[in-house]
């Protein structure tokens, strides 16, 4: 996989009964490659992958392929308990994705040691390539991590955990060309200077969901140096949206999904344990998105 720019995570939108709308996915991933997204990583957190059925993910998994019509790479979420991880990935593979995004198990801690069978088992399934996604229970020591660089097709590691001497040391420990990093914190644009001062460049844009002008002036700014926006857009923009996101747990979905809402795209609600965004928050996030159109001229 070729990855660069900004990466666009969809939301997978529902119906009103609950089902995944599949024509507003396709709208939705169609309408972010054309925005200039480097690459969609379908049915990931933002998708809500912990919330779907294996015969949903594949359908989401194949209207997310044929909507991106091979511009740019496809990479679509796995994970959860072992056998689950094989059939996702599986699915993933018959209906045409480019990669995997290998996310933590569920519910339970386990040791370094653990986790790298577990991904072993995973890569064995599949001639997908993986890129394993630090967070929550699932964390790994620099030797785990140098560990799962020997495996064939697992070609990256995703952080997001935030804790950077780590991070700095896993960097250090793994000495395989090619193999890539990713800042993979929730609204990572705060985070993204100090990602970059480590070579970490690639990172997730939650907020490309909903308002790819934004998140595209802000990664255009980081890349040509133009310190004056990135400040502008981190102090007006992103930081009050992470204080908004702050709020109410799972608002890291919730809130992304409202904004798809306000752009003009009928996202439909997030699937419970999630809770949809409370009204008086939807009309901050649109008032914030207001105020980021207006520091980029959108």
């Amino acid at each position: 996989m070729d990855l660069d720019g900004v990466l666009f995570f969809p939301v997978t939108p529902f119906g009103p009964g609950g089902e995944p709308n599949l024509p507003v996915l396709a709208e939705h991933v169609g309408n972010g490659v054309t925005a200039g997204a480097g690459a969609v990583f379908a049915a990931c957190g933002t998708g809500e992958f912990h919330a779907l059925a294996p015969a949903e993910y594949g359908r989401i998994v194949r209207e997310s392929v044929n909507a991106t019509g091979g511009r740019v790479p496809v990479v679509t979420g796995t994970g959860g308990a072992l056998p689950l991880a094989r059939e996702f990935a599986a699915q993933a593979t018959a209906q045409g994705a480019d990669g995997l995004l290998l996310l933590p198990p569920y519910l339970i801690g386990a040791p370094p040691a653990g986790l790298v069978a577990y991904v072993r088992q995973v890569a064995a399934s599949t001639d997908l390539p993986i890129i394993v996604y630090q967070r929550g229970g699932a964390r790994f020591t620099p030797g785990s991590v140098a560990e799962l660089a020997t495996i064939p097709n697992v070609v990256g590691f995703k952080d997001g955990l935030g804790d950077l001497d780590l991070l700095q040391r896993i960097i250090l420990a793994v000495d395989r060309p090619g193999f890539t990093f990713f800042n993979g914190l929730p609204t990572a644009e705060m985070t993204v200077l100090s990602y970059r001062g480590l070579g970490v460049d690639l990172y997730s844009s939650a907020v490309f969901c909903f308002a790819p002008e934004i998140a595209l002036a802000f990664h255009k700014a980081l890349t040509a140096r133009d310190d004056t926006l990135v400040t502008d857009l981190l102090r007006e923009f992103y930081g009050p949206l992470v204080e908004l996101r702050d709020l109410v747990p799972g608002y890291a979905v919730s809130l992304v999904k409202a904004g798809v809402r306000l752009r003009g795209l009928d996202a439909g609600a997030v699937r419970p344990p999630l809770v949809d965004a409370a009204p008086e928050h939807v009309d901050l996030l649109g008032e914030l998105i207001h105020t980021g159109l207006r520091i980029v001229g959108a």
